[in-house]
């Protein structure tokens, strides 16, 4: 597994789109997505700053579902 990347929000959400999440709604500097699938729904909620600490961005992914190796092809 690879180091985590330091990454800004918008670029995170980005690619999460690209594994299907959508955008759900917006409130202030936070954008909330949503993947629907076949086993339910997942959600995540990414804050948009210039650079996310690497906890965050942890975080985020957990509450994904999605790998950081995965994250890491679709970033690139």
């Amino acid at each position: 597994m690879a180091n985590l990347p330091l990454v800004s929000g918008q670029q995170v959400i980005q690619a999460l789109e690209r594994f299907g999440f959508r955008r759900v709604r917006q409130r202030g500097s936070h954008v909330a997505l949503r993947l629907d699938g076949p086993s339910g729904a997942r959600g995540c909620v990414v804050p948009i700053h210039a650079e996310l600490a690497r906890g965050t961005l942890k975080g985020i992914l957990k509450q994904a579902g999605v790998s950081l190796d995965d994250f890491l092809l679709v970033l690139r």
